[in-house]
């Protein structure tokens, strides 16, 4: 039986111009076309071919090697998006591999992007044909591992594998220490929504006794105060009258919904700009001082 995924050995029955050569497994033929031939071949000889379906969803066959085989996981490229049927992935092959819509999430800003990897599973869908699988954290858990001690407070790369409200799911590439580590940014340590497949710089927090990680996209907090203090001496800049109706007294979640920002992270930057000098508050409201609009530049924080 010949499997759409899998890789077989068969015989070089006939050659029919212009279309190609066939193959059997003495049972059953499939069409190697000219344009899956890799080398040289002639009639009589064995050959080791990959099997899938064509643009017109014939079973053919291919010498081309597969970025992945039926069961495997990989990590594919997105090389183009359709709104209705889903994400296309580069596989090696003459035609790309869909990755459904019903595999991806149900919130369009959360989705991949052109350019974006995604953890596959090569699968088959009902009628037989190469369809794409998410690879969920049961399986990448096979291949991770533990991440060491000494990555705390290191700024490494991670892909996004399950973007969620209260957390985005990613995993870290190890390089020559293996497959990854698999980290968790929690909601208030991320400074942006996450999509599936989308690569980030973040902060290792935390290396937790199982060897998973806790991240951030955020810097330490003496770095982060410094460039918020920026952000915000910036904002007041720009207002007409130099002052902005917010200070220590403004609830945590108007503070978040402006400057996205958490209430300690303004309260720092807010005292770093006030230690300098540089502002004051008047009741609920915090003012530029006016030397500050001369005097003061924000790469001196």
């Amino acid at each position: 039986m010949m499997q759409a995924g899998t890789v077989v050995e068969l015989l070089v029955d006939r050659e029919v111009s212009p279309n190609g050569y066939f193959l059997t497994s003495g049972t059953k033929d499939v069409l190697l076309h000219y344009s899956e031939v890799v080398g040289e071949i002639q009639v009589g000889q064995r050959v080791s071919v990959f099997i899938f379906y064509d643009s017109e969803d014939r079973l053919a066959a291919t010498m081309r090697e597969p970025k992945l085989r039926l069961g495997e996981l990989g990590l594919l490229e997105v090389v183009d998006v359709h709104p209705n049927l889903g994400a296309f992935l580069e596989i090696g092959l003459s035609r790309h591999l869909l990755f459904p819509m019903s595999e991806l999430p149900l919130q369009p800003n959360l989705r991949p992007t052109i350019g974006d990897q995604l953890f596959t599973v090569l699968g088959n869908d009902k009628q037989g044909r190469l369809l794409a699988k998410w690879a969920g954290e049961n399986k990448l858990a096979e291949l991770a591992f533990h991440a060491p001690t000494s990555w705390k407070n290191r700024w490494v790369d991670a892909i996004v594998y399950k973007p969620m409200d209260e957390a985005t799911y990613v995993l870290c590439p190890g390089g020559v220490l293996g497959f990854g580590a698999i980290g968790m940014i929690h909601q208030s340590e991320r400074t942006r929504s996450l999509r599936l497949g989308e690569t980030v710089n973040v902060r290792v927090t935390f290396v937790r006794e199982d060897g998973r990680i806790n991240l951030s996209m955020r810097p330490l907090k003496q770095q982060g105060r410094e460039d918020d203090a920026e952000r915000l001496l910036a904002f007041l800049k720009e207002r007409p009258n130099q002052a902005m109706p917010y200070s220590d007294e403004t609830s945590a979640e108007i503070i978040m919904n402006r400057f996205d920002l958490s209430k300690s992270a303004f309260k720092r930057a807010i005292g770093k700009l006030m230690k300098d000098g540089l502002v004051y508050q008047k009741g609920s409201w915090t003012h530029l001082k006016e030397e500050a609009t001369v005097d003061a530049d924000p790469s001196e924080l």
